[in-house]
């Protein structure tokens, strides 16, 4: 909990929720100095140090590197502070939301000067301006179940990196993605364009219709379907076998062949090679987001 504050404080990183459980916790953070991997490399080694010191342990505390995901602001932050909240609840370890101390639920009920650094006011007025009617709409929010697709979403093995509606989504798509990134960020296949956008702009440019694209006849190169195949495993960095599931091709051999054959020919091939760059330069522009109309 000090470290905590002390991230608040020293850091200014605005923490909005958190709960410690047994063996994880959980924060919601607003970072403004975009210094999220310093302020967490901090509280992760700071209180590792702390507690191999009190309990008499060496060595890593925490399994892994902690897991992030990008939210959209107010509906989605409250849905999670709703979940942060309920967790203890949810899993058992209490019959009631106040019986646990170590979450902000608590410091969201109480007005004592200690809890100043708790970034609480911002979701508090997402209810209502009124002090006493946003305390009166959360604790009515927060006792009602947390909604399935949350706790969906909480329940993957993988977590998704961006959590938020279609258009933010598309935004951070736009914004962030490279096909560079896949080198350096295994993340950035979470920001991938979808296979059908591939296949949609690949048709659009050669004026065919996306049946064309699963025709496979011998002695037939089908350049369409060849460079939608190349773009899915470049771009996305699909395994062989889930490129084939696109493309209705049994074996991942076959799809390695495709791929081997399209890189050769981007050496070879000049005019190909141009195609195939004004195809991705397309698909990664139709991420971007649409602007809103100005008003006049």
């Amino acid at each position: 909990m000090e470290i905590l504050e002390e991230l608040a404080e020293v850091f200014n990183v605005n923490i909005a929720a958190y709960c410690l459980m047994t063996n994880h916790y959980h924060l919601l953070v607003r970072t403004p100095d975009a210094n999220l991997s310093r302020s967490m490399r901090h509280l992760n080694s700071l209180y590792t140090q702390r507690y191999n010191r009190r309990h008499g342990y060496e060595g890593p505390l925490f399994r892994g590197r902690y897991k992030s995901i990008l939210v959209e602001s107010d509906s989605y932050a409250l849905e999670l502070v709703r979940y942060i909240h309920r967790n203890p609840f949810e899993a058992g370890i209490v019959d009631s939301l106040e019986k646990y101390p170590w979450s902000s639920h608590k410091p969201y009920m109480s007005d004592a000067k200690k809890w100043k650094w708790l970034y609480k006011s911002y979701i508090l007025k997402l209810f209502s301006d009124s002090g006493k009617e946003s305390l009166r709409l959360y604790k009515r929010f927060v006792l009602k179940e947390t909604p399935e697709e949350i706790n969906r979403i909480f329940g993957r093995k993988k977590l998704p990196s961006v959590l938020g509606s279609k258009g933010f989504i598309d935004r951070i798509k736009g914004r962030f993605f490279s096909p560079e990134d896949f080198e350096e960020i295994p993340e950035a296949i979470r920001l991938a364009p979808d296979t059908d956008k591939i296949k949609l702009i690949v048709c659009k440019a050669y004026n065919i219709n996306d049946d064309e694209l699963y025709a496979s006849r011998r002695g037939y190169f089908n350049e369409p379907r060849n460079i939608a195949v190349y773009l899915t495993r470049h771009l996305r960095n699909d395994t062989l076998k889930e490129v084939g599931l696109q493309f209705n091709i049994r074996k991942s051999s076959s799809v390695s062949s495709i791929v081997e054959r399209m890189k050769s020919g981007l050496k070879a091939d000049r005019g190909l090679r141009m195609r195939i760059e004004e195809l991705v330069e397309s698909i990664i522009k139709s991420q971007e987001p649409t602007p809103l109309p100005q008003n006049e």
